[in-house]
């Protein structure tokens, strides 16, 4: 199962992800697919999100169950602590400093 969340995204990418996923509220999408298939969506999410941002969560085989990746300016940020990927805030004057493009690697393991 994989979970993708935009905000700000373009028309054009939420139809694309319409495609693919089902909406099942405003910019959350859910289906199950391969990784490789997982990957070619959220290339094409990183590709055209524009200002906006993405996350995007599935199943994996860690200790939460989940691994993610996100993109785009957010104050979340994903860090890793022993193998086990948690959430913190980051202030809000360090998101105006990050780049929308700078995509959020997180969970090494792409099962």
């Amino acid at each position: 199962m994989m979970v993708i969340v935009v905000e700000n995204a373009p028309p054009r990418l939420r139809g694309r992800l319409a495609l693919w996923l089902a909406e099942i509220r405003p910019g959350v999408y859910v289906g199950v697919y391969t990784r490789k298939t997982r990957e070619r969506i959220w290339s094409e999410v990183c590709q055209m999100i524009g200002p906006g941002n993405a996350v995007i969560a599935w199943s994996a085989p860690t200790d939460s169950g989940f691994a993610f990746d996100a993109i785009g300016e957010n104050r979340r940020e994903p860090i890793d602590l022993d193998g086990l990927t948690l959430v913190r805030f980051r202030p809000i004057e360090s998101i105006d400093s990050q780049s929308a493009t700078d995509p959020i690697k997180v969970g090494k393991n792409k099962a």
